[in-house]
C-alpha cells in the first residue's frame, strides 16, 4: 500500500519515517525537502498557552491535493507528502509536515515553499490561541498572502488592514 499524500490528523508524526516512506524505492530521488511548523509559545506579543485546530473533513484533503497537483505542474518533483495535524495542541508539538522529493534540490526547495505558502493562505484551517486574556481566533496575515503572490496566485485572506 502508498502512502497517501495528504493525512490530516490528531497524531503526531514522525519526520524520519514520513521521509524514508516517500524515497523508499524510488531510485531517482537526489533531493529531499522537507518542511516542519510547531505551535510557538508567542504570538502577535501574547503568551500562547495552547492553539486548536479545526477543519471541514473532506474538503481540507480535497484543497491540498490540488495544491499537491499544482506543486506537480509547477516544479519537476517526483512526491509529495502533507501531513496537517488538528485538534488541540500546546506549545513545541508539530503541527504541519511538508515533504517533497525530487532528482535535485531546487525544485525540491521550490516545490516545498510553495506548498508551505499554498497551505499558509488556502487550506481551509481555522485556529484558536489560549491566551492570558482569553480564547482569540488566528487571522491571516497579509505577509501570507504576499508569499503566495509572488508564485502568481492571487490571495484576499488577510482582507483591508487597520
Amino acid at each position: 500500500m502508498s502512502t497517501p499524500r495528504v493525512s490530516i490528523q490528531t497524531a503526531d508524526f514522525d519526520l524520519g519515517a514520513e521521509v524514508a516512506a516517500l524515497r523508499a524505492a524510488d531510485a531517482g530521488v537526489g533531493a529531499v525537502a522537507s518542511f516542519v511548523g510547531t505551535v510557538r509559545d508567542r504570538n502577535d506579543g501574547q503568551g500562547v498557552s495552547a492553539m486548536e485546530l479545526e477543519h471541514y473533513p473532506g474538503m481540507t484533503e480535497k484543497a491540498i491535493e490540488a495544491m499537491i497537483d499544482q506543486a506537480f505542474e509547477r516544479f519537476d518533483i517526483r512526491a509529495a507528502r502533507v501531513i496537517h495535524r488538528v485538534g488541540p495542541l500546546k506549545p513545541l508539538d508539530q503541527i504541519v509536515l511538508v515533504v517533497v522529493t525530487s532528482a535535485h534540490r531546487g525544485a525540491a526547495f521550490q516545490a516545498c515553499e510553495f506548498l508551505m505558502d499554498y497551505l499558509k493562505t488556502q487550506a481551509p484551517f481555522w485556529k484558536k490561541e489560549s491566551t492570558p486574556e482569553g480564547s482569540r481566533w488566528v487571522d491571516a496575515r497579509v505577509s501570507d498572502d504576499a508569499a503566495l503572490a509572488r508564485w502568481g496566485i492571487a490571495s484576499g485572506n488577510a482582507g483591508p488592514q487597520e
